[in-house]
């Protein structure tokens, strides 16, 4: 049976939502354990609070800067760039969004992503080696994708997994650090009752298991958006041969993104890695599903209204 665009839809978001929640709840378990196991106390709870928000704040405003620097994308001339800058506007159109700025990076391995807080502060980039290798309706699916991801958040989204997965690696650095340099204060706790203790094991369990639980959830959260992004892209050109024939293409390709980086690899219409070529079976830490696997989607999808 084919999948109904909306179904897939509704399926995608209600697993993400769900992984979402878990992350919060890990996020929060965490935070709990390390004010208490450090006895910071009310104000500890402040402190982290008014941490969250300034860190949060920063890479919010600041993320996309960040990505495109790392990528060492520029702004793609209007002139240069003509088939380029029509098909953004052209599909901008379609997905009613304002026209995100355009970059391209320099490098002959095809990819894309898109980054930004919002549809009025978006940026699509595109190399050089995807301008070359793709036609026009293939070069469509891709921006379509692509506005998929701004037009639902999901750049958004990813910001904010990242950074909730960031402040748990970090509070699980601090907490590591304190038990190494503090021996003599653990020790006194050891003392002062059994819900200590208890606390000290979770502890030291969380910061175990939590770097590997963020590893995973947010390569679930990333391969759940990719399947959605490409079944909207797909509504919003009216045409999914044109994304899977440009996904073929991709996978097709053997080389690696020579600016590609751990941290903005779930960008990527496709991991820059080419980690999502090799095999149909997905792996439990890929941030992408296989392209073979989202291709067969595309060619099996009916797009039929609700």
């Amino acid at each position: 049976m084919k999948d109904n665009l909306y179904t897939m839809m509704s399926r995608n978001k209600w697993k993400t939502f769900f992984f979402v929640v878990v992350f919060s709840l890990l996020f929060a378990a965490v935070g709990y354990v390390l004010v208490n196991v450090l006895r910071w106390g009310t104000g500890g709870y402040v402190l982290f609070g008014l941490f969250i928000v300034f860190y949060n704040l920063i890479l919010f405003y600041n993320s996309d800067k960040i990505a495109l620097m790392v990528s060492g994308a520029q702004a793609a001339d209007p002139r240069e760039y003509q088939r380029l800058h029509n098909i953004v506007e052209e599909v901008a159109i379609a997905a009613g969004i304002p026209k995100p700025k355009v970059y391209v990076i320099d490098d002959p391995a095809p990819n894309a992503f898109a980054t930004g807080r919002s549809p009025q502060h978006a940026t699509v980039a595109c190399t050089t080696g995807l301008l070359a290798m793709m036609n026009r309706e293939e070069l469509q699916g891709v921006i379509a994708h692509e506005m998929s991801h701004i037009r639902n958040y999901d750049v958004l989204l990813m910001t904010v997994v990242g950074i909730i997965g960031g402040l748990i690696v970090l509070f699980r650095d601090v907490f590591l650090r304190w038990m190494w340099f503090a021996p003599r204060r653990r020790n006194d706790r050891e003392g002062g009752g059994a819900a200590q203790l208890v606390l000290l094991v979770v502890g030291i369990a969380l910061a175990i298991i939590a770097p590997l639980l963020v590893m995973l959830i947010r390569a679930a959260i990333s391969r759940e958006r990719e399947y959605l992004a490409d079944a909207s892209g797909a509504y919003i050109v009216r045409y999914p041969g044109g994304l899977a024939s440009a996904l073929e293409k991709l996978g097709s390709y053997s080389g690696k993104l020579r600016s590609a980086n751990g941290a903005t690899a779930h960008l990527f219409i496709a991991n820059p890695f080419g980690n999502d070529r090799r095999v149909v079976s997905t792996n439990a830490f890929a941030t992408h599903p296989p392209i073979e696997l989202r291709v067969k989607r595309l060619r099996g999808l009916e797009l039929q209204e609700p």
